[in-house]
């Protein structure tokens, strides 16, 4: 995480695009004699920030920079620097300065394209659950049994000056702080040297140690950058309850070395990945990520390559690269994060990053092939099941929603507008749906949802009536059977808050 008003949701932020579509639908009974088709006169749909041809990045509703992926139960989670539009005083988005990033954002997904939002967790400040810490930068996050019970630690940067931990009962919290200070910071050995004391990576070992990456930055020597062999990565182990160390960090010494740590174990092999700085002569390999191997997670490390080359090579925007490898079944997948949200959006400042994924394929010894960083993602690893209850903030796409907590809860909801809307991809509806059942609000104002085939204005095959006040459920009969797999889009005719759905 490089250290280069209150921010507003990017749906807001960002103009509405919308498209020249008008939807008549003959007339249908529904919902004790209501016609929600009439709702959707002229409607016209917002534009996405991304087409429908494209699984990256994984979330247009949100930024989300410096990702870091874990897996758990089959889903991968992604942890991300909640970035947020800062703006002049003439009201115009300038360059983002990380000031305002005191959360952390995280999606989930089995399939790798339908992602379900976790929200932007308060971490840092008086809202968040390190009070001590003023940011919330670069996490990373995993998870260990101790005492028969799965918890979760979330490690972050509170700028580039130390590494605050937090732990949860479930992967996206509520977090606590259980040692309210930082667990690494200048005056711990060996670290007050460390340029940039951040972009932690944790790695729990096959036997249960844990290990923390951190650190990053080119000193300088008599006014001359050491950029070839910075010297400022350190690992250090974790005692049993993963918030304390066990023992002083340990010098890697990456060649140039810029920022950003991970870290995995493939076989018996440990890796340490990092983004490399921008002063070698050679700039192909500049601002990409190298890596290290080792037979001990403390070290030596060799140096092996690079294997991710910055995504200015492909999106033609530069700026630094942070990633993080996970493996998701008998595969490995790269995570890292571009600025492709914010040039759709038509925002030039520039440091408002996303998060994408690409496939990753390691050799049968050992070696990280190079990764291309695509628009089009990874290929859905399996069907969506329509008949499980689903968190209605789980998509693929999106255009003109926003996300927000239930007061005093961890569990989200989806706000809509006129003309918003979202898909998920590969839903497969087997022999045929009938029903479909929503929990929603819509502040006792008429409201419907229109539920659209293969595209947004595709063919409508059913809607349900939201006229609720308070969160309720409400239940339509379909049209027609829907039979087969569809990629599935939800429309909104107004202002709703939706909980969850299912089909029957």
């Amino acid at each position: 995480m490089k250290n280069f008003k209150k921010a507003m949701p990017l749906a807001v932020a960002a103009a509405m695009i919308l498209s020249g579509c008008s939807h008549r639908t003959a007339p249908v009974v529904s919902d004790g004699g209501n016609n929600p088709a009439n709702l959707f006169d002229g409607l016209q749909l917002a534009k996405s920030y991304k087409p429908q041809n494209n699984f990256n990045p994984i979330a247009t509703q949100k930024f989300g920079a410096d990702p870091y992926a874990m897996e758990y139960n089959g889903r991968v989670y992604v942890y991300m620097t909640n970035d947020v539009l800062e703006y002049d005083a003439n009201g115009a988005v300038k360059e983002n300065s990380f000031a305002l990033v005191n959360k952390v954002f995280c999606v989930s997904s089995e399939d790798l394209v339908n992602w379900t939002d976790h929200g932007a967790m308060p971490i840092a400040r008086e809202e968040g659950a390190a009070k001590w810490a003023q940011f919330a930068w670069a996490p990373s996050a995993c998870h260990k049994t101790i005492d028969g019970k799965e918890k979760f630690f979330l490690y972050f940067a509170n700028s580039g000056n130390g590494i605050g931990v937090v732990t949860s009962d479930t992967p996206y919290g509520p977090w606590v702080d259980p040692i309210k200070k930082p667990i690494i910071d200048r005056h711990t050995p060996t670290c007050n040297t460390v340029t940039w004391l951040f972009d932690p990576a944790v790695l729990v070992d096959d036997n249960g140690d844990g290990y923390l990456f951190v650190g990053g930055g080119v000193p300088f020597v008599d006014g001359k950058p050491q950029a070839e062999n910075p010297g400022t990565a350190r690992v250090v182990k974790l005692d049993a309850s993963m918030t304390a160390l066990d023992g002083n960090p340990a010098q890697i010494c990456p060649p140039w070395l810029f920022e950003d740590a991970g870290a995995n174990k493939i076989g018996d092999t440990y890796y340490y990945s990092y983004c490399t700085n921008f002063n070698n002569p050679d700039g192909a390999k500049n601002g990409a990520i190298a890596y290290m191997t080792s037979k001990n997670p403390m070290g030596p490390y060799e140096y092996q390559g690079i294997f991710f080359d910055n995504p200015y090579t492909f999106t033609g925007m530069g700026g630094n690269n942070h990633h993080a490898v996970c493996k998701l079944g008998n595969d490995y997948y790269l995570f890292y994060h571009t600025q492709i949200l914010r040039k759709a959006m038509g925002v030039t400042a520039s440091g408002y990053r996303c998060t994408s994924v690409d496939k990753v394929t390691v050799s049968a010894d050992g070696k990280i092939e190079k990764v291309t960083g695509t628009y089009e993602g990874v290929a859905q690893l399996k069907d969506f099941d329509p008949y499980k209850l689903t968190e209605a903030e789980t998509m693929a796409w999106e255009a003109g929603i926003e996300t927000e907590y239930v007061s005093g809860s961890t569990n989200l909801v989806v706000k809509t507008k006129a003309g918003s809307w979202m898909g998920l991809s590969g839903v497969n509806f087997g022999n045929g749906a009938k029903k479909f059942t929503v929990k929603a609000s819509s502040n006792g104002k008429p409201a419907a949802i229109k539920i659209c085939l293969d595209k947004a204005d595709g063919e409508c095959v059913g809607y349900v009536s939201v006229n609720s006040a308070a969160m309720a459920e409400a239940s339509a009969k379909l049209l027609k059977a829907v039979s087969g797999k569809h990629d599935l889009f939800f429309v909104f005719s107004g202002d709703m808050e939706l909980d969850t759905w299912k089909f029957e």
